[in-house]
């Protein structure tokens, strides 16, 4: 399938930063600007439009003039709730996408083709839940999500669902494998998160490293 027309991208970053000492991680000044921009950067080209699924105030978030979703399930729910939040928004204000893809705001290496290889394991007429993968393993908060699947997705957190690699698990959802990317001679994961101080320092380095046009945003 190829990439269908008005699909949303459904950033993710509505977590707590516990191991990066509380705060927003999106907000952490990253190669002389923020996290959360080189993340807009990556996503922009691939997606007609991007929303921002965070919670609390609001306002921190304005410089970047996007939609914020926030969790309309509340309980530190993780992220399949600001999986559900995104969904449930492009049903109800945007009402031709059939697909949201979601990705994380502390993954700022992603893949330039996330989209389009997520959209060609699916299909318009029969919309699967698609998910990456790499050497790592499953990443399900990167997934393709047909927006039909929010009232499932809704039944299972009330439920008490709450980590993503069952939920994605649950529903067979397709896996796609991405390989390593190289950068300054390294091979690293694509998905490579800033989760901790060091992995902050180590995103610096990676920055700074000559790297390939194909990963820069």
């Amino acid at each position: 399938m190829q990439r269908p027309d008005g699909i949303i991208g459904i950033v993710l970053a509505g977590g707590k930063s516990s191991r990066m000492g509380g705060g927003d991680k999106a907000l952490l000044p990253l190669g002389g600007r923020l996290l959360l921009a080189h993340v807009v950067a990556r996503l922009r080209p691939q997606v007609a439009e991007i929303a921002l699924n965070a919670n609390d105030d609001p306002g921190r978030f304005a410089a970047f003039g996007l939609p914020l979703v926030a969790d309309r399930l509340h309980g530190q729910m993780g992220p399949l709730a600001g999986v559900h939040a995104g969904l449930t928004w492009a049903k109800a204000h945007r009402s031709g996408s059939r697909f949201v893809i979601t990705v994380a705001a502390d993954t700022p290496f992603f893949p330039a083709d996330l989209v389009s290889r997520l959209c060609a394991a699916t299909s318009v007429t029969d919309p699967k839940l698609v998910v990456a993968r790499s050497e790592r393993g499953v990443h399900p908060v990167f997934g393709l999500w047909p927006v039909s699947l929010a009232p499932r997705l809704e039944d299972s957190l009330r439920c008490g669902a709450r980590k993503a690699l069952d939920f994605v698990a649950a529903q067979q959802a397709k896996e796609v494998a991405f390989p390593p990317i190289e950068i300054g001679g390294r091979a690293v994961d694509p998905f490579f998160n800033i989760n901790r101080p060091e992995d902050l320092t180590e995103a610096e380095a990676l920055l700074s490293a000559t790297a390939p046009a194909s990963w820069q945003p």
